[in-house]
């Protein structure tokens, strides 16, 4: 009973306020949701493409699996932040769960399942992906569903087709989940090397075989868009045409070890506060006592077990998509890394529940204390998540007030103007949302004249000869006075 009540308390955790906090929707929530409305509702996406495999949005294409699954959602319900982010926490949930079903198989006692499934939902950086209704928000749950899978049948003498399928597939969902898994999906298939036997390497290939063949949409997407699902990677990469391979090393090694920092992990986090509560870690100190000590016990016991070398490689392989990119620490694009480490934690606590070893009652001190820390830590950083300023800033939740102000005018349409064309979409959603026909908007290029008398809703871009009704953060509302083109480029 009383586990059963911890992981109540647990659910409550992740479903508490869930459509509230945090405060506001950011702009690719907002297209993410807006697209998987248009889905539900015609088929179709904001441009009018039928069923799309990427979804085109301001300067990059968003992976499918989220939106359909949020367009299947609103099906049902409807569009509303509610139930977009209830989506997102019961992914990260699921993943929660998954993590200790396999902490269960891995240390044989459902006390010890238990302990990485509570050390797995109080971890931050598995909460805060969950609280975000971003592509990301899937490759937790996915991944944990993938190693259950893979340990269920890391021990068989020989795979069947239906197991190289079920894994294939599940990498072919990694893949076309995210952008990171794009690059993660493959590594991980590569690991499967590990697990080739005499008998089993038909099941290996054939996995592979099957992951190859849920690339071919992707495959035929990239010959009729050369170059579209790469736009973006451009401008986060340092890896330029300019730049030596010397240059381009010493840059990936100083941001793969930059991606261990204790300090990262345990005391700042990522910075961008989308992302992470600024003032605490990613991670519980106890996780990362329990991952340390899980690697020493894989080192020492399992070392020759081809599903732990698997894990050491994921693990090792996990922060690369990151470490490729400009960004410090970047919680969304490491998205597999706290995963491997919560694994790791599960011969940690094996190793202290054990009867076969000295020094029991230690042992199981040691492990009751780490638990309290992982525990206390964990519900510190909840109180803290709930009681914290809003970080409305980084959320722009202040757009729907700009909105009403311009809705409640006479004037139409209402023309949207943006420094950077993906402001636009806060319209359409929280129209859709309020059931405002999105006809009522008009979306201006920065070099288009506005007509005197033109009502504008702009984002960082100041005006001239016009008159200010309502401006908050990035944003205004106002009324032109008279004929303007702006200059600002995009």
């Amino acid at each position: 009973m009383l586990l059963l009540a911890a992981a109540l308390l647990v659910a409550a955790i992740y479903f508490k306020d869930v459509g509230k906090n945090p405060v506001g929707f950011f702009v690719d929530e907002a297209s993410i949701a807006y697209n998987a409305h248009t889905i539900s509702q015609h088929g179709t996406d904001e441009y009018g493409y039928f069923f799309p495999l990427y979804f085109r949005a301001f300067g990059e294409y968003k992976s499918p699996v989220y939106i359909y699954g949020l367009a299947a959602v609103f099906w049902f319900t409807g569009p509303s932040i509610l139930a977009s982010r209830l989506l997102s926490a019961v992914a990260g949930l699921a993943a929660a769960i998954l993590i200790g079903l396999l902490g269960v198989r891995l240390t044989d006692r459902r006390i010890g399942g238990f302990l990485v499934f509570i050390s797995a939902a109080l971890t931050p950086w598995i909460f805060e992906i969950s609280r975000l209704v971003f592509e990301v928000a899937l490759i937790p749950a996915l991944l944990a569903l993938f190693l259950l899978l893979l340990y269920r049948v890391s021990k068989n003498e020989q795979w069947s087709w239906r197991t190289s399928a079920v894994l294939g597939t599940s990498l072919g969902l990694m893949f076309y989940t995210y952008s990171v898994g794009r690059l993660l999906a493959p590594l991980f298939a590569l690991g499967l090397v590990f697990f080739f036997t005499r008998k089993r390497w038909r099941g290996v290939v054939l996995t592979w075989a099957v992951f190859g063949l849920t690339l071919l949409p992707f495959a035929v997407f990239t010959l009729r868009h050369p170059g579209a699902l790469g736009e973006r990677y451009k401008y986060v990469t340092f890896v330029k045409p300019e730049h030596t391979r010397t240059q381009i090393l010493g840059r990936f090694v100083k941001n793969y070890a930059g991606n261990f920092s204790p300090r990262s992990w345990l005391v700042s986090g990522d910075p961008e506060p989308r992302h992470h509560l600024p003032g605490m870690g990613s991670l519980l100190v106890g996780v990362v006592i329990l991952a340390a000590l899980g690697i020493v016990v894989v080192l020492a016991w399992h070392r020759s077990e081809a599903w732990w070398r698997f894990i050491l490689y994921g693990l090792a392989v996990s922060p690369i998509p990151a470490s490729l990119t400009l960004d410090h620490f970047h919680t969304l694009r490491l998205v597999a890394l706290p995963v491997f480490l919560l694994v790791l934690t599960a011969p940690a606590i094996e190793f202290l529940l054990s009867y076969n070893f000295e020094w029991r009652a230690a042992r199981r001190a040691t492990l009751t204390a780490v638990i309290l820390t992982v525990v206390l830590q964990g519900l510190f950083f909840q109180w803290r998540f709930r009681v914290s300023l809003p970080r409305e800033d980084a959320f722009d939740s202040y757009y729907q007030e700009l909105l009403f102000t311009a809705l409640r005018r006479p004037e139409r349409p209402i023309n949207l103007l943006d420094k950077t064309p993906a402001a636009y979409v806060y319209a359409y959603w929280y129209a859709t949302l309020h059931k405002v026909d999105v006809n009522n908007f008009r979306r201006v290029s920065v070099n288009e004249p506005l007509a005197t008398g033109s009502l504008v809703i702009s984002h960082e871009l100041p005006c001239t000869n016009c008159e200010i009704i309502l401006a908050r953060g990035q944003f205004q509302v106002y009324v032109q006075n008279g004929h303007e083109v702006s200059t600002v480029a995009r």
